[in-house]
């Protein structure tokens, strides 16, 4: 199931439910088909890494895991406040995210 999200990479966010709830961040991969999304400083797993011969002695190594997208709010550029988004039609026909708190586009 792909479906258009209210965010996409490199868009910055706040998480608005779960353990991490009131921080920001940067979202860095979007899965469309998992409606998950991993923000930059949130949801920190410990990781295992097994020797290899590249690198022999391994490790742990803290890294993001992916969050659901309903738990994210877009951060509005101009006014840095979370906002809902809706889609519209630009002056030139395209369609494009917008503020629904200002009424502004986002792109």
């Amino acid at each position: 199931m792909n479906r258009k999200f209210h965010i996409k990479q490199g868009d910055k966010v706040a998480i608005i439910s779960g353990n991490h709830k009131g921080t920001e961040g940067v979202v860095l991969a979007v899965d469309r088909e998992k409606e998950r999304a991993t923000v930059e400083g949130v949801n920190m797993v410990t990781k295992h890494i097994k020797p290899t011969a590249e690198k022999p002695e391994g490790g742990v190594k803290k890294m993001e895991a992916p969050i659901h997208v309903s738990n994210i709010m877009l951060i509005d550029p101009e006014t840095g406040k979370s906002t809902r988004v809706g889609r519209k039609l630009d002056e030139n026909g395209k369609l494009k995210r917008y503020s629904k708190n200002t009424g502004k586009f986002i792109d």
